[in-house]
């Protein structure tokens, strides 16, 4: 077996490199930025990712889940009450909502789209259902428009997962711009990562906006009166935002929202250049039937934050572990699973989720593979895996 330390091609944990201007950003907030966090560069992030993605009311975040825990919050959901999303997932897409009590109802993915849809959710809803979270994995889009239109029609709250598709489109139309509440990753494997963690929430409610910052930030806020000494009786005031809704700190620091303001200037380019070198890979094996990739629909923009494919070896008796390991052996590149199927974890077992009716969702992970795919690769590692994947195929055929 390779050792991790020999692959050609490893599958990274850094989705991109950073320029000397986005260097250069770092350091200048190093030497200027005071306080360090909750300062001048987080408003310029949080306004300029706001015009970037065509949104209002963005608030920066530690990370994606501190938006999903925020999210949760505001939905104000009690024992007894339930929340549909896909089990096909990172586990942080459903914990903020388990720790609410509410009930966690698994929904199947579409098998071509790997995301759940209208008709995958609609037979789930009961007159307890609150909450629909959907989620854009690999960087294409949930079909949102048919996902709202039901929302609307039981009057429910919907989240959009976005960790994975900053910059995804419909019809033009990017993610985070349709559901009530929208949570973004900017955490190291991502398209857009500011050093390593981070993350945005977008509040399409004005009203719900206004309790962000004190629920990002420990409840504090200036007191409400004004005073003749500014350190009478202390300096900031602490309260609740929504009686009896307990505060967060789940702040961002200036440095790490000073490379987001630079990154910006150039996430469209990587998510056209990541489109453009799948593009080139799933055209290249078009013609190995065993290997099938996510369908794309007409008017959609993947971002492909992850190239993911299904590998059916049942013809020559072969499965996905046999393809990695002759990819990871012979070629020394690192092929991996991804997105275990929550119910099969032990932690949602014990917490009385472990059942499903998600049919798709197994197959889909029983047969899965996810190639290397960070920003940084060249094109000659690029060529070179399409044709270890060529060669894979043919010995796994038999050919």
């Amino acid at each position: 077996m390779v050792n991790q330390q020999n692959f050609k091609i490893n599958f990274s944990g850094r989705g991109h490199d950073y320029t000397k201007e986005e260097i250069n950003s770092v350091v200048e907030a190093m030497e200027r930025a005071d306080p360090l966090t909750q300062g001048k560069y987080q408003m310029a992030f949080e306004s300029k990712f706001a015009k970037w993605n065509g949104s209002r009311n963005c608030f920066a975040v530690s990370n994606c889940t501190a938006a999903l825990e925020l999210a949760a919050l505001l939905c104000r959901l009690k024992e007894g009450d339930e929340v549909i999303l896909p089990a096909h997932t990172f586990c942080a897409t459903a914990i903020p909502f388990a720790r609410t009590d509410a009930k966690l109802v698994w929904a199947d993915i579409d098998l071509d789209r790997r995301t759940i849809t209208r008709q995958t959710i609609a037979p789930l809803i009961t007159k307890r259902t609150k909450v629909i979270v959907a989620v854009h994995l690999y960087g294409l889009m949930a079909p949102m428009p048919d996902i709202m239109e039901l929302a609307k029609l039981y009057n429910l709250i919907v989240v959009e997962d976005c960790a994975q598709s900053p910059g995804a489109k419909i019809d033009g139309v990017k993610a985070g711009n349709f559901g009530d509440f929208a949570c973004f990753s900017f955490h190291t494997h991502k398209n857009m990562s500011t050093l390593g963690e981070g993350g945005m929430l977008i509040v399409k409610d004005d009203r719900l906006s206004k309790h962000i910052p004190g629920l990002r930030h420990n409840g504090i806020r200036p007191f409400d009166y004004e005073r003749k000494r500014y350190w009478v009786p202390a300096m900031g005031n602490v309260d609740f935002d929504i009686d009896n809704l307990w505060p967060y700190n789940f702040c961002i620091s200036e440095i790490q929202c000073a490379v987001g303001i630079r990154l910006l200037d150039r996430l469209e380019a990587m998510n056209e250049e990541r489109n453009r070198r799948a593009g080139k890979i799933i055209g290249a094996l078009k013609d190995c039937p065993e290997l099938i990739f996510q369908k794309v629909p007409k008017g959609y923009f993947h971002c492909y934050h992850l190239l993911s494919a299904m590998y059916d070896g049942r013809p020559y008796g072969r499965t996905n572990h046999d393809f990695i390991e002759r990819m990871a052996n012979t070629y020394r590149i690192k092929v991996i699973v991804q997105y275990y199927p929550l119910y099969r974890y032990p932690m949602f077992i014990k917490a009385g989720f472990g059942k499903a009716d998600c049919p798709n969702t197994n197959t889909f992970f029983d047969n899965m593979v996810s190639f290397p795919f960070h920003h940084w690769m060249t094109e000659n590692e690029i060529d070179y895996m399409i044709d270890s994947t060529k060669k894979t195929l043919n010995y796994l055929s038999g050919k």
